[in-house]
């Protein structure tokens, strides 16, 4: 199952940083990315290119391509690692003040060093703007994904491209006597080269070629390679895949029976002897049903969708774990031995926090580090360093207790979260009984604090039990240490102190007592986090690049407009605009069509962005009124032929009426003789224009545009339809009335009735009195 969350490690630190430094923004989006090796950044004299368009760079601005760079995360300039990397890279490396690793570019003409969390911050902000564009909404949460468990960092398809690079070279330099290695532009293609020959590999066991023309100093150089010539080569890779397994088996305490399918995911994973060397292992075949490309950003889906309000997906849960074991090391109050405690085991469970409790008359340290240093795939095995300030003994001189909250949080970073020291305080005898309440919840431990809600859901996160308080206990590295207690020893000492002897007389009421726990600050010294100032000044920096690279691409597609227009307007001149302008007009418009595309290509090849606007609008003062002669001439005759339809609509609708046709004999005559007018004005006035206008050639600007017909159309529909479509009034046919006894009457023989019978007596029934209906009606209408 791909992991989808930001696992703990030296490399999490910089995205918790960066993470708060893209939160840039309002909405609920979320979006999903596979972090790929070959995400590539090419910094140009104006702005920066990001993704496959700086790919395409990758060998043209080759010193100012950055690519392969996530693996220089939490790494020192000076680490072995990073050494070795940088003979094999087309930029360069240099160390920065605090030690970590620089990228020195040319950017907007002048030299730039960048760290390597501003070059991921860049990839970050490209990422979010493609998902913003596809989503149409802000995206503000994203989820990464960071190998745990058990891996090789050192063991992917990059390594084995490695291997061909270095054998290919061998040989290039025996056969041709050329050496690769010299020039970074031949290296960087020969990788390509090697990268495509591997993936032919893995569907031929045959004989495949490499060849490239014009590798170095004009030289075609050719190679070839076969499966099993591969497999030798990599032998020494493919060794290495059963130790991550071997780890992965311990770690979950399972055994090779026990696991029931294997589904393989990643690049690497195409070649045959891998997927040999993994069946071999679990002794059954491997699944390939995910795609190996999309599978990791698919779990990262399927994460965003269940943190995302907006989605509603099906119970499931996916619980990250602690990849590397975490310790605690503190110095003890009056001695110089250290206590050691590892609060978080390999594979615990995250979210995660922890109450520990110290004893202490001063201010104390803290230091994090993971357990295991050779289980970490980075030299530097320390976390950070946490004080713990303002800490002071009680005022009878005894240890303060200090409880402090460690905690991993949802990106798998180690933080002290929290400190307070629990505070005696002696009431006044007259206010024992006005503060007995108040003490005695101050004695528990406070409930509904934000600090142990925090506590009760990270736990109910993770499936275990609620809050945990532990003490800091004592292993085989140090001494017992009497400093650290909990709570749960103290319960003996208060049953003692509540014993009474019945053979003493009453003791005196002693003083009542308050606790108090006040909030500590805590210092913060993370390896490798950056600072506050810096980090501003990072944003700061990705901010001007960001307008910069928005002016950029202003100004490119102003020019690319004026490129557009050029190639667009000449073939359209010698084809169906020809006969839109006159042989004068053509042949100048050629010859300045031809004139800015030199400009372009030579002094307009860098202006400013007003200066293609310029360019462009001088080009459509030319072009404009033949497009529009073309567009009047394509569109004219269909409106034409749309008004001479309603006129002659309207004309025998007139027509019909004079013939006194009885679907129209209920208009009236005035009515008609407005529509018989309308239909004569705009006749005549169509026939005017059109005769005007078979008068012009075609090189000169119509007499009439399709838009003015349009409107003569819409002005007599307004004129005549309302007049046409009048309904004929509706005839109603006598009604026949039921009576309350008897049958239907007509409504005349009833009134002729009611005028007998006036002044008589109306009719009972049943006891109740039935007027007439036309008594009735009249009542109505009173």
């Amino acid at each position: 199952m791909a992991t989808a969350t930001v696992l703990g490690g030296p490399a999490a630190h910089w995205v918790e940083s960066f993470q708060k430094a893209r939160e840039e923004g309002s909405g609920s989006g979320t979006w999903r990315g596979r972090w790929r090796r070959r995400s590539v950044i090419s910094f140009g004299s104006k702005n920066r290119t990001i993704g496959v368009a700086a790919k395409n760079q990758q060998i043209t601005h080759a010193n100012n391509t950055v690519s392969n760079f996530k693996r220089f995360h939490g790494r020192a300039f000076n680490d072995p690692f990073i050494q070795k990397e940088k003979e094999n890279l087309s930029y360069d490396l240099v160390p920065l003040k605090n030690g970590g690793v620089g990228i020195k570019v040319m950017y907007m003409g002048e030299e730039h060093l960048f760290s390597v969390e501003q070059i991921t911050a860049m990839l970050l902000t490209k990422l979010k703007e493609t998902a913003e564009n596809s989503l149409k909404k802000p995206v503000t949460d994203c989820v990464i994904s960071v190998l745990g468990t058990a891996f090789d960092p050192f063991l992917g398809g990059k390594n084995f491209d490695e291997k061909l690079v270095e054998y290919f070279c061998a040989e290039f330099k025996t056969k041709y006597k050329l050496d690769a290695k010299s020039k970074i532009r031949a290296l960087l293609r020969l990788y390509q080269e090697c990268e495509k020959l591997k993936k032919l590999m893995s569907s031929n066991s045959t004989d495949l070629p490499l060849n490239i023309e014009c590798f170095m100093n004009d030289k075609d150089v050719s190679g070839k390679m076969n499966r099993s010539q591969f497999e030798e080569l990599c032998a020494e890779l493919l060794q290495k895949i059963e130790v991550p397994l071997y780890s992965l088996m311990e770690q979950t305490h399972l055994k090779v029976e026990d696991v029931s399918a294997v589904e393989i995911v990643g690049g690497a994973t195409r070649i045959p002897a891998v997927k040999e060397r993994i069946a071999k292992f679990f002794g059954k075949d491997i699944s390939t049903t995910l795609n190996a490309d999309e599978a990791v950003a698919r779990g990262c889906a399927l994460q965003c969708a269940i943190l995302s309000p907006a989605f509603k997906v099906r119970e499931f849960s996916v619980t990250d774990a602690v990849p590397f074991p975490i310790s605690l090391v503190w110095n003890h109050d009056s001695e110089d031995t250290e206590g050691v405690h590892e609060v978080f085991s390999r594979n615990h469970a995250a979210p995660f926090s922890k109450v520990l409790t110290f004893l202490r008359r001063g201010p104390f340290e803290l230091e994090a580090f993971y357990s295991d240093p050779q289980g970490v795939p980075y030299p530097e095995a320390k976390i950070g360093r946490f004080v713990v300030q303002n800490v002071s003994a009680q005022k009878d001189g005894e240890k303060s207790r200090v409880k402090v909250k460690v905690r991993v949080n949802t990106h798998g970073i180690f933080t002290i979260s929290t400190a307070s020291m629990v505070e005696k305080v002696p009431t006044e005898e007259n206010e024992m009984s006005s503060e007995a309440d108040m003490e005695c919840l101050n004695q528990r431990p406070p409930e509904n604090t934000d600090t142990d809600k925090n506590v009760q859901q990270d736990n109910s996160e993770a499936g275990t039990q609620p809050q945990v308080q532990t003490d800091a206990q004592q292993t085989s590295q140090s001494p017992p240490s009497p400093e650290l207690t909990s709570e749960e020893n103290k319960i003996p000492d208060a049953d003692k102190a509540n014993e009474k002897k019945v053979d003493q007389p009453p003791e005196a009421k002693k003083p009542k007592i308050k606790v108090v726990n006040v909030e500590l600050p805590i210092e913060a010294n993370l390896v490798w986090q950056l600072g506050k100032d810096l980090l501003n000044m990072y944003i700061e920096t990705e901010g001007k690049m960001i307008m910069q690279d928005k002016l950029e691409k202003e100004r490119n597609d102003a020019k690319n407009a004026v490129e557009e227009y050029v190639y667009e307007f000449r073939d359209k001149l010698c084809g169906p605009y020809e006969k839109f302008i006159c042989e004068q007009d053509h042949q100048s418009f050629l010859r300045l069509l031809t004139e800015t595309e030199d400009w372009l290509y030579e002094e307009g090849e860098d202006q400013a962005k007003q200066a293609y606007v310029d360019k462009l609008e001088e080009l459509m003062k030319i072009g404009t009124p033949v497009k529009v002669r073309f567009q009047e001439a394509e569109e004219r005759p269909k409106m034409f032929e749309e008004l001479g339809q309603r006129l002659q609509h309207y004309a025998k609708i007139a027509a019909d009426f004079r013939n006194k046709d009885e679907k129209y004999n209920h208009i009236d005559e005035s009515e008609m003789k407005k529509v018989e007018k309308s239909v004569n004005e705009v006749m005549e006035w169509m026939n005017n224009v059109m005769n005007a206008q078979a008068k012009k050639s075609l090189d000169q600007d119509p007499v009439v545009r399709a838009q003015e017909i349009n409107i003569k159309i819409k002005e007599l529909n307004n004129t005549c339809e309302p007049v046409v479509t009048q309904p004929k009034p509706k005839i109603e046919s006598p009604k026949l009335e039921r009576t309350p006894n008897g049958p239907n009457i007509d409504k005349k023989e009833e009134d002729l009735e009611d005028k007998n019978n006036f002044g008589a007596e109306p009719p009972h029934q049943n006891g109740e009195c039935y007027p007439n209906e036309k008594n009735s009606v009249n009542m109505d209408l009173d």
